[in-house]
């Protein structure tokens, strides 16, 4: 139905609107980023909004850590799945899957502990900067 020629002028045409709309996104990234920065995010804006609106301050100005749901989350499906997996070779070697078991845990919970740690060590620091400017006022 189509010959080549046809095939590579409809790519052309693609690939030039898929690359105008990417610089339009660019653009509009860049304008919106701005203005809620500047229009929301400002520091006087800070304890103003409630409900919604107060979610999202503290999530945008990154008050509110979501990463530490995630990791918890995430370790508990490792966790189970380094639990379970072991278990179909059960019948063929009883304690390689017991060591398999244990052992896949054990770093398991190590990486994931040495993650949160990371974030206790944020959280502690950012409570004593705020400590610290509050003493200063």
């Amino acid at each position: 139905m189509f010959n080549s020629t046809s095939r590579n002028i409809w790519s052309a045409s693609s690939v030039a609107s898929d690359a105008v709309w990417v610089i339009i996104a660019l653009i509009l990234a860049i304008v919106g980023g701005l203005i809620v920065y500047f229009l929301f995010l400002s520091k006087k804006n800070e304890g103003r909004f409630t409900g919604f609106l107060g979610w999202l301050y503290d999530f945008l100005s990154f008050k509110k850590m979501t990463l530490e749901i995630i990791l918890k989350v995430t370790y508990l499906m490792c966790a189970i799945f380094a639990t379970l997996s072991p278990l179909a070779g059960i019948g063929d070697n009883f304690l390689g899957t017991i060591v398999s078991i244990i052992v896949s845990n054990i770093v398991i919970r190590l990486i994931y502990e040495f993650s949160l740690i990371l974030l206790v060590i944020c959280r502690n620091t950012t409570e004593i900067n705020k400590k610290l400017s509050d003493k200063d006022k």
